[in-house]
């Protein structure tokens, strides 16, 4: 019995198989090494190179594996870039997960995990956000990853899959044993600041609007942290081991801080503060987003370990620090 991990050599995937490998379980990954980096992929682990639409490759995988459990990682997040290129969103999201519940279906694989996002909420009329809220995307991204929640719902009705789609929120810093993180160079706050803190940027942060309705006029966002995203999935699959009802649930500490609070935070972590200059906003970024997470709490009893924002900005930091020795970018 192995789990497959989609998205494997990515920011996430890389937790992910460290947190089974942990626990004990054996782990395969697959990734198309197009933003992951195989040097994330943790010794234990079992690593094919490859699409997580690519079905011939997956009848190869499940079968020699002997997986029974797959959970999807694999897919494109940025919001700004999912607005250029939408047509490679639903492709390389809705598309190839289509095509991988199909070889599930196929091979009888029993559980699946989706990694879906809070982008499928667009702008929230209230906040915490519940599952119960409506899914207006308003980003192809969100949109992108709406419709898969939707395939996956559809085929394990049909099928008799179990699933768990979690609906994270900004996840953000990096192994506390350093072990793994974040490696290039996206958009997200966290990332681009402790790039910035370290000088591996010689660049002002940009603040997107500062004129938001929120109480210093910046954005304000739910920041969990990537080993406690990990944990959520791990919990996921072992609600559902034990005959636990599919379910969709949110993934977030249930409280936000603002552009101004997280750099307010990496200068108590450094003792400097972070040059900054304003810009415009982005499209697709909504005034706040915040997690109710009472359900995962109850359903999963999922407990975060690393609630608190300095210590995913001092996380984040040291990740960047060892990225000058480790060059993997």
């Amino acid at each position: 019995m192995s789990v497959l991990v989609t998205g494997g050599a990515g920011y996430i995937g890389s937790h992910m198989l460290m947190a089974l490998l942990d626990a004990g379980e054996k782990a395969v990954a697959l990734d198309n090494l197009s933003t992951g980096v195989r040097a994330l992929v943790p010794d234990g682990a079992t690593f094919f190179e490859g699409d997580a639409g690519d079905q011939d490759m997956l009848a190869r995988i499940f079968k020699d594996h002997e997986i029974t459990d797959v959970i999807h990682f694999a897919g494109s997040t940025l919001v700004p870039e999912s607005i250029r290129h939408p047509l490679a969103y639903y492709a390389n999201n809705t598309a190839n997960t289509l095509m991988l519940l199909c070889a599930c279906v196929e091979a009888k694989v029993s559980r699946f995990i989706f990694s879906s996002t809070a982008s499928v909420y667009g702008t929230p009329d209230r906040v915490p956000i519940s599952e119960q809220a409506p899914i207006v995307s308003i980003t192809p991204y969100g949109a992108s990853m709406a419709m898969s929640e939707r395939i996956l719902q559809d085929a394990a009705e049909a099928h008799g899959l179990s699933y768990v789609t979690l609906r994270y929120f900004n996840v953000a810093g990096a192994d506390p044993e350093g072990r793994a993180g974040q490696v290039g160079k996206p958009t997200h706050l966290v990332k681009v600041a402790a790039q910035i803190a370290v000088g591996a940027r010689e660049e002002k942060l940009q603040i997107f609007g500062n004129d938001y309705p929120t109480p210093d006029g910046t954005a304000i966002r739910d920041y969990v942290h990537v080993s406690d995203l990990a944990q959520a999935h791990l919990h996921a699959l072992q609600y559902l081991r034990g005959g636990g009802a599919s379910t969709t649930l949110n993934v977030g500490y249930g409280r936000g801080y603002s552009v101004y609070e997280v750099m307010e935070a990496f200068e108590r972590v450094t003792g400097e503060a972070l040059p900054n200059e304003p810009a415009p906003r982005r499209a697709g970024d909504p005034p706040q987003l915040i997690a109710d997470n009472a359900a995962i709490r109850t359903l999963l009893d999922w407990r975060p370990r690393y609630d608190d924002l300095d210590f995913i900005v001092e996380t984040a930091i040291e990740w960047e620090r060892a990225l000058g020795a480790k060059e993997l970018q």
